[in-house]
């Protein structure tokens, strides 16, 4: 049924009693945007969100009490808004995994990209689901929004609507919103319309019209923050600023039966909770041939991931324009081209950071994304990456280009500290694989983990090709790959990817007496058993990666790695100008062990 002004003003009362008081309760939260944009809220969830098809994200994520009150009044199993912001209870932004709550958002921006994900999963699927989002001031100044709102235009998701508190206030004062947003989203292919954010009528109005129109759909519904408190329409009104007594008398004002009532009956109209399903991937024994000649591990990647298509899988690729460069445009891959969607591959266009919050909401609707640039630029998605470890999106990043062999383009395009960095970041699997076997590892792993993200770190240049040992278990992330011919051993090489040929070359020069250890995966070694880790790191240890080295003295006696940022040069003398050569390293360690 669709609700008339009359009753919405109801219902619009009773979600921000609730929100208020959950928020007077925690003793801080977020009121201005409670106060100013619960009719917004309040009409899309009433009147226009259909269970178990559309969807709804709140990206301006501080208003998480707003949310958490519509989503009770609706039915939605989120618990006792006694709990919000408290030990154990609702967190104070919203979470996946929260009966409802479709992104976990609060780094700002991030929601608007999520949403622009699920609009495309809807399409890419051939279903009618439409995707709302409520976006602040400060979501449309976050580079991310901008990238992700670039992309919707361009890819014509008219099942997308955007709706802006506009307040014109943020934290720090009046908002730095462009100066004409209308004409900015008309001009990035978007439907405009204009309402005023508290008329019930006027918003349904515009709601109604928002959908089919081949483009997607903004509205800038202009709003006061804190409206009808005594910091109506100033910054102060963003957080927990008013006495309590005025919180009550806001709470009391709200309160409305009628209201509750009204919530009841779209309560009663809920459907089964929201499960999170994704497809199974077979690999189907797909192999990568063995080779006796120096190859890249991106090229190794790009075939085993043509036939992993090829056989079927249900991927959806990407990349931030360099789909050719990182080997995961193959051949099996198909452009998805609007207004049809048919296919398994995005041209992103260059927004890494976009990328990545619409690989998220990808995830998050049950696809299996995988997205792909040069190593040194996923810090431009970082944020993105570190909520799909969050929320346990299996997001696979693909990252090439990994070290200070790049060479010529310098060290702006030569990664140093990413890969470090990257591991630091919980729940997520970071993988660097050095031959054909253990890129199979990595891709295999990471389609099998549906419940955390996972990196797979490449080489550009060719390497010598190390084969691994038939009776090694690569799966435990560590494991010789070059045993030492005598009986003790005196000296341990840990290695990782394009650097395995190397330690080989050294241990070779250094003795019978030394091991190399290729570690594909530090966490996987990391979780052994100490029995499994003293056998495989026997004598003195050293580890060769280059990156930054303080990470590997956890395992290591001696690092060789690289802690400056590089340097503009053929990639060979790049590499041995850093100490990556073997006279170089093998003299070192004599010095050592001395």
């Amino acid at each position: 049924m669709r609700f008339d002004a009359k009753q919405l003003k109801e219902m619009s009362k009773s979600v921000r009693a609730h929100a208020l008081n959950a928020i007077r309760n925690a003793g801080s939260g977020h009121i201005g945007i409670v106060l100013d944009a619960a009719d917004i809220i309040t009409t899309i969830y009433a009147n226009f969100l259909r269970r178990g098809r559309d969807k709804f994200v709140l990206s301006a994520g501080h208003g998480s009490a707003l949310l958490y009150s519509v989503l009770k009044l609706s039915g939605y199993s989120v618990g006792s808004l006694e709990t919000f912001r408290k030990f154990g209870g609702l967190p104070g932004h919203p979470e996946f995994g929260i009966d409802g709550v479709m992104a976990t958002t609060g780094p700002l921006g991030q929601g608007v990209g999520n949403a622009v994900g699920m609009a495309l999963a809807e399409k890419i699927r051939g279903t009618d689901g439409i995707i709302y989002c409520l976006c602040s001031d400060g979501d449309l100044m976050e580079g991310v929004a901008s990238e992700a709102i670039a992309f919707a235009g361009r890819y014509q998701l008219d099942n997308l609507v955007l709706v802006w508190d506009d307040n014109g206030i943020s934290i720090d004062g009046n908002a730095l919103t462009d100066i004409n947003m209308p004409e900015r989203m008309k001009a990035a292919g978007w439907n405009v319309a204009s309402v005023p954010g508290n008329d019930f009528n006027k918003i349904n109005r515009v709601l109604q019209k928002a959908s089919g129109k081949k483009a997607p759909t903004f509205i800038a519904a202009k709003t006061v923050i804190g409206l009808n408190s005594s910091l109506e329409g100033k910054p102060s009104a963003h957080g927990f600023a008013l006495r309590d007594s005025e919180m009550m008398r806001l709470v009391e004002k709200n309160i409305s039966l009628d209201g509750d009532e009204l919530w009841a009956t779209v309560a009663n109209e809920a459907t089964a909770k929201y499960v999170l399903n994704m497809p199974d991937i077979k690999i189907n024994g797909v192999t990568i041939p063995v080779y006796d000649k120096a190859i890249s591990t991106r090229e190794m990647s790009g075939m085993y991931l043509q036939a992993l298509i090829s056989g079927g899988a249900a991927l959806i690729g990407g990349s931030a324009d360099l789909g050719k460069n990182t080997n995961v445009k193959t051949a099996a891959s198909i452009s998805i081209i609007p207004p049809k969607y048919k296919g398994n591959y995005i041209n992103y266009g260059v927004r890494e950071h976009a990328m990545g919050a619409i690989a998220n909401g990808l995830a998050a609707s049950g696809l299996r994304p995988y997205v792909s640039t040069f190593l040194v630029f996923s810090d431009y998605m970082r944020p993105s990456i570190r909520l799909a470890a969050m929320s346990g999106f299996p997001v696979i990043y693909v990252l090439t280009h990994d070290s200070i062999a790049v060479g010529e383009d310098g060290p702006t395009h030569q990664p140093v500290e990413q890969l470090p960095s990257l591991r630091l970041i919980p729940n997520i699997n970071i993988y660097r694989p050095c031959n054909g076997e253990e890129v199979a590892y990595a891709w295999n792993s990471a389609i099998a983990d549906t419940a955390h993200p996972s990196v797979i770190v490449l080489s550009r240049q060719k390497i010598e090709q190390i084969s691994t040992p038939k009776n090694a278990d690569v799966a435990r992330g560590g494991y010789i790959i070059y045993p030492a011919a005598a009986n003790r051993v005196r000296v341990t090489i840990i290695a990782t990817g394009s650097e395995v040929p190397l330690a080989v070359s050294v241990a070779k020069k250094l003795g019978n007496a030394v091991q190399v250890v290729s570690m594909p995966s530090v966490a996987d070694f990391r979780n052994q058993d100490e029995k499994y880790k003293s056998k495989i790191l026997a004598g003195f240890v050293v580890a060769i990666e280059a990156a930054t080295t303080a990470p590997w003295f956890e395992f290591a006696d001696a690092v060789v790695g690289i802690d400056s940022f590089g340097t503009s040069g053929a990639g060979d003398d790049v590499y041995k100008h850093f100490g990556f050569d073997v006279d170089i390293i093998v003299r070192d360690i004599l010095k050592k062990i001395k």
